[in-house]
């Protein structure tokens, strides 16, 4: 599998025949000689030890055949395109049938292509997840159909993770097989980056590991029927999937090591939606600067799916190296138009990008068709008169106008996405922002602050994804 580090880092060479073959024989004498100790266990099964044991050996023995099958994929590599009926699109070929019982037969792989939303899938994982081989392989947006409701906040998660903060993916699901046969499906993956730094692919291998977690089951039960205290000697199986993480908090990094007047208190969330969908693109962002500015964003990829997660992910390294590269809000807003514009698939974003200087607590800030920063002072607040600015990606060549507000000790400013309160008008929902007046004077920090929008409006049944920002001059 490809590092996530570069897509043209030349691939690894797999090992020789002869050392792999050397792998199975051992594996083999290894199998042979536990299935030998396994049936010199006495007992004729009354005794709840002996249960315990023997389900512990079945376990071990489905352990190194699948060790077994690993290694016999690795010698033979890839199965070739069998033509004839059961031969699907390009040469793909159905693989027979799992055996009742059997721990794995082969492991699958798959390929998405991000930037051309194309889809690649071997022919083992057709028949791992019980698709028709003549069907078209699903993208990164379908595959969450086939799973399990219960499962799909992890499998969105771990996807998630991985093409925002390049994490690897490694977690389990349950899938529903046309067959009506559930399966538990191990998933294992890497992003491929491109040259500009965002997620062009991503890669993984699934395997079938229901019946390696029947088995762990029976050693748990057996284990837990013994009476008697449970001593430390005795292993612990059953571990649950590591699969289930929560999503990125907020898409950036939130550090402001710096201290003095003038400096920013900042603090963020990121709101997700009530159903459970497919990750949106929301995002904010805080960063100290190396000229000493700070740089605060917030804006909205439009759409859902792993495709608008990874452009947002792009936008938001975009808006970090301009600004480190010395960028003001309007032309880098002006970039970033360009940017979108010249995208491989069309989008649509808004944003709003603020520059402060605390030397001069100066605000430099522009928009682009995103709901205008909200400046709280002395007990009152009000909306900051929005410089010229349209939507990201709408126009080719559009302009982008920036603003200047000077701010005072104790002003706090707020940033959000316009998913903030669901169901409401621009202008409900304006109103009730600035009536948290009151209780943003009286909270100390700003982190207090985040949480009383957030009980003002996070139990809210929202559709789409929100995120808030707010930062506070020290006084």
């Amino acid at each position: 599998m490809p590092s996530h580090v570069s897509a043209d880092r030349p691939a690894a060479q797999p090992p020789g025949r002869g050392s792999v073959e050397a792998l199975i024989s051992q594996t083999r004498r290894l199998r042979g000689d536990v299935d030998a100790v396994r049936r010199d266990t006495r007992g004729d099964g009354s005794d709840p030890r002996d249960r315990w044991q023997r389900a512990l050996y079945d376990l071990a023995l489905h352990q190194l055949n699948d060790l077994d099958e690993h290694l016999a994929q690795l010698r033979d590599g890839p199965a070739p395109p069998a033509p004839g009926p059961e031969t699907g699109p390009a040469g793909r070929s159905a693989p027979a049938d799992l055996p009742h019982g059997a721990l794995l037969s082969r492991v699958g792989s798959a390929e998405w292509n991000l930037l051309t939303d194309e889809a690649s899938w071997s022919g083992e994982l057709y028949q791992i997840l019980g698709r028709d081989p003549a069907a078209p392989a699903l993208t990164l947006d379908e595959l969450p159909a086939l799973v399990l409701d219960d499962d799909r906040p992890g499998l969105t998660a771990m996807v998630t993770a991985c093409l925002v903060d390049a994490q690897p993916i490694d977690g389990e699901f349950r899938v529903q097989r046309s067959d009506g046969h559930v399966r538990t499906v191990h998933m294992m993956g890497e992003p491929v980056l491109g040259g500009d730094g965002s997620t062009a692919s991503m890669w993984a291998v699934l395997r079938d590991v229901s019946e390696l977690r029947r088995s762990q089951r029976t050693v748990r039960e057996t284990r837990d029927s013994m009476p008697g205290p449970r001593r430390g000697g005795f292993p612990r199986f059953g571990r649950g999937p590591r699969g289930t993480l929560a999503p990125a908090p907020g898409r950036g990094a939130l550090r402001m090591p710096r201290r003095g007047q003038g400096v920013l208190d900042v603090a963020a969330r990121h709101l997700p939606s009530g159903s459970g969908s497919l990750p949106g693109g929301d995002w904010y962002d805080a960063l100290d600067l190396s000229d000493g500015d700070t740089l605060l964003s917030v804006g909205d990829l439009t759409g859902h799916g792993v495709a608008v997660a990874s452009g947002m992910t792009m936008l938001l390294g975009a808006v970090r190296g301009m600004a480190m590269a010395g960028a003001q809000p309007g032309q880098l807003m002006t970039m970033l138009n360009q940017l979108l514009d010249a995208t491989v698939q069309p989008a649509l974003g808004s944003a709003v990008c603020c520059r402060y200087r605390p030397e001069t607590r100066t605000l430099s800030w522009a928009q682009a068709g995103h709901p205008a920063p909200l400046l709280f002072r002395d007990g009152t607040g009000c909306v900051l008169s929005a410089p010229d600015g349209v939507l990201l990606g709408a126009t080719s060549g559009a302009g982008y106008g920036q603003a200047e507000v000077t701010l005072e000790p104790g002003d706090l400013l707020l940033l959000h996405t316009d998913g903030l309160l669901p169901g409401h008008s621009a202008a409900d929902s304006l109103d009730r922002l600035l009536g948290l007046s009151p209780r943003f004077g009286a909270a100390p920090t700003a982190q207090d602050c985040v949480g009383a929008v957030i009980e003002e409006f996070g139990e809210s049944e929202r559709e789409d994804e929100a995120c808030v920002l707010i930062a506070r001059v020290s006084e």
